[in-house]
């Protein structure tokens, strides 16, 4: 007779027996009824008694899906912006030696700390050159638009008259025509992607010049009777704006009837370009201090410098809603 009393031989652990066919042995049923009696079918008291094994695999599924989309909903929400700028150029100076001797791309440190308020990622753009003979490439600023989220195009040199069909009145306003083409083709890229754009002083003349629009060479000289609109304060310059009926930034502002903004700029908006829309005005002279693209969802420029007023300051208007809504319609066209 069997010695079912008989202690497994050493190193023999119950829990991993396996039948005869090598198949895992299955655990005993111990599970009853509610009057302690056996279930008899097999099946775990937890599971409904006529549920099948369709019913079943759709709920794990359900439930798998619904993971996933919760996973995939916090990571979207959360990944981190990343947004280009534009970069300033500085150009050779004839006679000089080290880094004046060589074409520079530079970010001024204020407009990247703007931007970064908002806890985004910022990547200066440089210019592209596929045919350099030193150091040719197949990326071109397409790959920049398909890949970053927003634009900012910032401040700096003239806008060329020839870049929109006009001629220099005096050699100093000439601009900078090799940044023009730079910026023009970048802020293409970017609309084509159907990413947002915020473009800062120059930049504010630049999209109006993209969409077929002209410049106040020098508003002092064009317009002898406008307020000064640059000065040797510089940043610390101001005047107030209006914004017209219908206008977005009137609406972000509601409660600003006639704040007071920088002003560092003697080149200004002139004729206005295609599906171009003036969002404010200078108070009293009327010069254009904003524009919008209308057939973009956000291309904006801004003819002050946001980035020097202070956030929650009385003076200048505080401009982190223009950011925020420029960051909510990267968001939301990141894909």
């Amino acid at each position: 007779m069997p010695d079912t009393d008989k202690p497994d031989s050493p190193g023999t652990d119950r829990r991993s027996k396996q039948d005869a066919d090598g198949s895992p042995e299955r655990v005993p049923d111990r599970r009853g009824r509610a009057d302690g009696s056996a279930r008899g079918d097999g099946i775990p008291r937890y599971q409904r008694s006529n549920d099948t094994p369709l019913a079943l695999a759709g709920r794990v599924l359900s439930s798998r899906w619904r993971a996933v989309r919760d996973r995939f909903s916090r990571d979207f929400m959360r990944r981190t912006l990343r947004i280009g700028v534009s970069a300033r150029i500085f150009h050779p100076e004839p006679g000089s030696t080290g880094l004046r001797s060589k074409n520079l791309q530079y970010l001024e440190e204020s407009i990247a700390q703007w931007v970064m308020s908002r806890d985004v990622l910022v990547f200066m753009v440089p210019t592209v050159n596929t045919n350099g003979l030193l150091h040719p490439s197949n990326i071109t600023l397409r790959h920049y638009a398909r890949h970053l989220d927003g634009l900012v195009l910032q401040g700096g040199a003239d806008v060329s008259p020839q870049t929109y069909s006009e001629t220099a009145t005096r050699p100093e306003w000439g601009g900078d025509r090799a940044r023009d083409l730079y910026e023009l083709e970048l802020l293409h890229e970017f609309v084509e992607a159907g990413k947002p754009v915020l473009g800062i002083c120059r930049g504010c003349q630049l999209i109006n010049v993209a969409f077929g629009g002209s410049l106040y060479q020098d508003v002092a000289t064009n317009l002898p009777d406008a307020l000064a609109h640059v000065h040797t304060d510089y940043d610390a310059h101001r005047h107030a704006i209006v914004f017209p009926p219908g206008s977005s930034l009137g609406k972000l502002f509601p409660g600003d009837k006639r704040p007071v903004v920088n002003s560092i700029h003697h080149q200004a908006v002139k004729e206005l370009g295609r599906d171009i829309t003036v969002e404010a005005m200078s108070d009293p002279d009327g010069i254009v201090e904003a524009i919008r693209y209308q057939r973009a969802d956000f291309v904006m420029g801004l003819q002050w410098h946001p980035e020097f007023h202070r956030a929650g300051g009385h003076e200048l208007l505080d401009c982190t809603p223009i950011l925020d809504e420029f960051l909510r319609a990267a968001r939301d066209t990141r894909f």
